[in-house]
């Protein structure tokens, strides 16, 4: 009797571990059906996009190994193969060197609202579709592009063990920056478009993904490359050819970090009554 009351009991008894798996998997199904639906019309929709990105990598990798030759990088401090394997990396990561999560179409999507209708938090939906969203590129882009990467003359086998931490803070980083500018599009409800054009700018240039900070005037990168948008590509990218500046860089990644988390919550917590959502 003791026994199968016990049993009883511990049967009726939520299990806090299976709660856990239970939000797992429900968010494994959110990412999953993310990648299945950028897929969903065949790889011939991607293919376009991918052609155009093979198509501006090239130009530049060729621009980096004119301006080598002829003396222009003296200044960097990078040797060839550091600055093509910079760019290769910014071009095969670009989406986690600079997340983007669908936050910033949430206004006009009605993507916020089938948010609230899922027993999750909003945050870690985000997060899951956006990394479900990375699937097809990383198998179909990036896994190809690091393949064929000895062919172009690049070689991957010189990249620091310490650039994957790096990376993780900076996806890390990256959500906590894009949450803040996706409450931003909560706040200036009429400039979704143009603060979504200023954003791009901004992150791109400031971020490092596109020129390296040592490639900047007048010792600019210097101070960037500590700045939140410096916590995003540049860091990881940076640390992977070699920089000598590694515990400085990941210190303020980490820093960033321990700001901007709080900072979004708190900065979305005051805006998300302001919102109004459209769509369906």
């Amino acid at each position: 009797m003791l026994g199968s009351s016990s049993s009883s009991a511990t049967s009726e008894t939520p299990s806090p571990n299976r709660s856990i798996w239970a939000t797992a998997a429900a968010l494994w199904s959110c990412a999953r059906l993310k990648a299945d639906e950028k897929i969903r019309g065949g790889l011939i929709y991607l293919f376009p996009e991918y052609t155009l990105r093979f198509a501006a990598l090239f130009p530049l990798l060729a621009l980096w190994q004119s301006i080598y030759q002829s003396g222009g990088a003296e200044d960097f401090g990078f040797s060839l193969n550091q600055l093509l394997l910079y760019t290769l990396l910014s071009s095969a990561l670009q989406d986690q060197l600079v997340v983007r999560s669908p936050a910033s179409g949430w206004l006009y999507q009605g993507l916020f609202i089938s948010l609230f209708q899922r027993p999750l938090g909003i945050f870690s939906q985000l997060i899951a579709l956006t990394i479900g969203s990375w699937v097809p590129d990383l198998l179909f882009y990036t896994v190809p592009l690091l393949t064929i990467s000895p062919w172009l003359g690049i070689s991957l086998t010189s990249i620091s063990p310490f650039f994957w931490p790096s990376f993780l803070l900076c996806i890390a980083v990256g959500f906590a920056v894009d949450l803040l500018f996706a409450t931003l599009l909560i706040r200036m409800q009429q400039s979704s478009w143009l603060i979504t054009v200023i954003r791009r700018a901004i992150v791109g240039l400031f971020s490092g993904s596109i020129i390296p900070f040592a490639a900047f005037p007048f010792g600019i990168g210097q101070w960037l490359q500590y700045s939140p948008f410096g916590a995003l590509a540049g860091a990881p990218l940076a640390i992977a050819v070699g920089s000598p500046n590694v515990a400085l860089l990941m210190t303020c990644q980490v820093a960033w970090l321990l700001i901007l988390w709080p900072l979004a919550f708190a900065y979305y917590n005051s805006s998300r009554e302001r919102m109004m959502s459209y769509g369906g």
